[in-house]
């Protein structure tokens, strides 16, 4: 298929009558589906067969979706761009010649390029809102626990969701009421309803702002790319047209969000790919020599140069005499940020920001400069540490043509909020 949307491109048919049953859905590949190759990106998991169904992927097939194969990804979700996979990297259909966004490009693309209706991508700190957009769809990042991780291949378990990335507000907005819910096999999963939230997540794609109250972290706006800029304030005059209302605010923790947020995803990244090790999973060592070298033959030759940085440097965090001096004080810094957005949102609605800082990147643009890559994250990692839902969607372009996304986010399983802001755009 065009734009190296997909890995592995085998059909799974449904029979079932249900909400999703004339629909197509892509699934990223790091999300387990029974019979179906799963890789994550990886060499390391090339011909990986998982024996089971995701909890989501469940949900989709009860739903009568068909499932069109598994989307190419950043290497085990590290990476912005799509670029660091095993497989090839994939190329943005809304602007070629340019990145999708990471790490569910592959997802974004696919429904970007017609290819899917729907899909199916993950979120650990911006991997569905930034390639939704750079590729001009919509994804939402759904509030911590309300959808189910069983099944998903973890990378940080701490701040991974499964997320829905669609055309629409409203069709992201119906496959959320799909694979949201408590799952037995998933006890970090909760009963919105119990938290006394709206699930009715379709019903709210409404585009009724009347009245509505946005909050604007200028951390967010401030230092964005020009064009990026000038796209957000069109967006909130077009919502302030349509009745809602406007106030900056400050949430002065976001400028160590992303260091906090890497210290963690990294920590966590080391002790989830220990397990890749060649007798566990991952290809069985053909090395000569003892345990150890073979362990590291297998890692050397099985992951890529993004995956090795990532678990050495989380694998540094939590050493001796590094775990107090790194790794709390990323926690003590989560803490921070949680706190400033609950504040910020007892007198706001939404909180509105640019998705991205700046526009799809050209391919190959930042492969050979990581830091760059990281910092690119300024405005979603901060959402993902405070556990919160986020929506992204197309704000409009800037004046070269490349798409910009516009981010809602709303109060811990506020859902219905972030649709019906969103709604409102797009």
């Amino acid at each position: 298929m065009s734009h190296n949307a997909y890995i592995t491109d085998e059909r799974i048919e449904s029979d079932d009558d249900g909400p999703l049953a004339d629909r197509t859905v892509a699934v990223k590949d790091n999300i387990s589906t029974e019979g179906v190759r799963t890789t994550c990106g990886s060499a390391m998991l090339d011909d990986y067969v998982p024996p089971y169904d995701a909890t989501v992927v469940e949900r989709l097939k009860s739903a009568g979706a068909t499932i069109t194969g598994k989307t190419n990804m950043d290497e085990f979700g590290m990476g912005t761009t799509t670029e660091t996979s095993a497989f090839g990297p994939t190329e943005n259909p809304a602007a070629p010649g340019h990145v999708p966004g990471g790490s569910s490009g592959g997802s974004a693309a696919a429904v970007a390029a017609g290819e899917a209706d729907l899909a199916l991508g993950t979120d650990t700190g911006g991997s569905v809102r930034c390639p939704a957009a750079f590729c001009g769809v919509v994804g939402i990042k759904p509030t911590y626990g309300l959808v189910s991780r069983y099944g998903l291949i973890a990378y940080a378990n701490s701040l991974e969701q499964i997320g829905p990335i669609a055309p629409s507000v409203e069709e992201a907005a119906e496959l959320l009421g799909v694979i949201a819910g408590p799952d037995e096999h998933d006890a970090t999963t909760r009963e919105a309803s119990e938290e006394g939230a709206d699930t009715d997540y379709a019903a709210a794609a409404d585009g009724d702002v009347e009245g509505m109250e946005i909050g604007i972290p200028t951390e967010l706006v401030e230092g964005a790319d020009e064009g990026v800029v000038e796209t957000f304030w069109d967006a909130i005059a077009d919502l302030e047209a349509q009745g809602a209302s406007y106030h900056e605010v400050d949430l002065p923790s976001v400028e160590h969000a992303v260091e906090a947020y890497y210290v963690i995803a990294m920590s966590e990244a080391s002790s989830n790919l220990a397990r890749f090790d060649g007798v566990r999973y991952g290809p069985s060592p053909d090395y000569e020599g003892n345990w150890n070298e073979e362990f590291a033959g297998v890692r050397e030759d099985g992951f890529g140069e993004e995956v090795k940085r990532r678990v050495l440097l989380g694998t540094y965090a939590l050493s001796a005499g590094y775990h107090d001096k790194y790794y709390k004080k990323a926690q003590d810094a989560r803490a921070w940020v949680k706190q400033d957005f609950d504040e910020a949102l007892t007198e706001a609605d939404v909180l509105a920001s640019p998705t991205m800082p700046v526009p799809p990147m050209e391919m190959g643009e930042s492969l050979s400069d990581p830091l760059t890559m990281y910092l690119a994250d300024a405005n979603t990692t901060p959402v993902n540490l405070a556990n919160l839902p986020a929506i992204s969607v197309p704000a409009g372009e800037t004046d070269d043509g490349l798409p910009v996304g516009m981010q809602f986010v709303g109060p811990a399983f506020g859902e219905t909020e972030i649709i019906r802001a969103g709604s409102a755009l797009a």
